[in-house]
């Protein structure tokens, strides 16, 4: 490693143009009940104590969402009109999940006309250079998981067995439907990008690509209907001079050369347990154009190693795929309520060198 201190922005960057750096460059993901537990235990909140390198700007929202109905248990509608609900998980914690699917029942082009969509317009971009100078010596991103996440998100509202019919048998609506989410989020992200005057370091991006297994879809589906649309964020985002990173759960090894070829900088959230992901493969086949970020067992060493367990995995994560960059250290997704804090803590001191709490 580097013995010249870098700031976070210069460490990340430095890590995605596979060059060696001070230390490995981290990243954390939390769901709220661990969140805190880990204020709790460190006095302060988790991204400040572990060092985090990346914080995240964005638009604010300046059009009221659309209000449950009184008695309703629907507890919020998205941007989409897609209603949520609170559901317990076998964690110990809660997710939100999507209990009125109102993408469901557009099922005729005249539907598609006539439905509510949100536009670019609703949101206040001002703010995001001064967000920006708020995080200096911060990589800076814009975007998250959630865009333009297709398969995910679409099928949160019209029922994931709808959307995956939808894009099998090409139906007219349901491929309306997902080029309306594209299309807005495409936007957003371009006028993120414009007012953050080449400021913005990264990019972010979502599509679950694969399963516990293999892929979601075929490669040839893949390239028809997900390819055009990732391509267009990417090249957006080297237009506008910065990195492009996209979170993708489950086994993405089959499709990774293609990423390269798209011009992908980052793919976010590598899990260790599906076929095919095993760190050292990654690494030898992919780690010189492709970095990686994650990687760190939220299935299985987390929640239920031994703290032993969690400094070994993160030991042998930065020795295998830290060398020569090409690495962010990372928990492969959202560390769950039932994770001891003292195994969170074990990950990022052996990556930081320093103790907790």
């Amino acid at each position: 490693m580097s013995a010249t201190t870098l700031t976070s922005r210069e460490r990340v960057l430095k890590a995605i143009d596979h060059q060696e750096t001070d230390r490995v460059p981290v990243q954390i993901y939390l769901t709220p009940e661990i969140h805190k537990s880990l204020v709790d235990a460190l006095g302060r909140p988790p991204v400040e104590a572990f060092q985090i390198d990346l914080r995240t700007v964005a638009a604010r929202r300046t059009k009221p969402l659309k209000q449950p109905e009184p008695g309703s248990e629907v507890q919020y509608y998205d941007e989409f009109g897609v209603g949520y609900a609170s559901v317990p998980n076998n964690a110990g914690g809660e997710y939100m999940e999507a209990v009125d699917l109102t993408l469901a029942r557009i099922e005729t082009m005249d539907d598609v006309r006539a439905y509510d969509w949100p536009s670019p317009d609703d949101y206040d971009y001002s703010k995001i250079p001064e967000q920006i100078r708020a995080h200096e010596g911060f990589c800076i991103c814009v975007g998250h998981a959630g865009q333009p996440d297709i398969i995910n998100s679409v099928g949160r509202g019209r029922g994931m067995e709808q959307v995956l019919c939808d894009i099998a048998l090409e139906d007219e609506v349901g491929m309306t439907i997902i080029q309306k989410r594209v299309d807005f989020f495409y936007e957003i992200s371009r006028r993120s990008l414009e007012v953050g005057e080449g400021n913005v370091d990264i990019l972010w991006l979502g599509e679950d690509l694969g399963t516990q297994k293999g892929l979601t879809v075929s490669p040839a589906m893949f390239d028809k209907v997900f390819r055009p649309a990732i391509q267009r964020f990417i090249d957006l985002g080297h237009d506008f001079g910065c990195r492009v990173a996209m979170h993708s759960c489950g086994s993405t090894r089959q499709l990774q050369p293609t990423l390269i070829e798209m011009g992908l900088d980052v793919l976010d959230a590598v899990q260790p347990e599906p076929v095919g992901m095993e760190p050292e493969d990654l690494k030898r086949e992919h780690g010189d154009q492709l970095t990686y970020c994650g990687l760190i067992s939220t299935q299985q060493t987390l929640p239920h190693g031994s703290v032993e367990d969690c400094r070994e995995e993160a030991r042998h994560r930065i020795r295998v795929m830290g060398e020569g960059g090409g690495y962010i250290f990372s928990p492969a997704h959202c560390i769950q309520p039932d994770t001891p804090v003292e195994n969170v803590f074990a990950i990022y001191e052996e990556a930081l060198g320093v103790s907790f709490p």
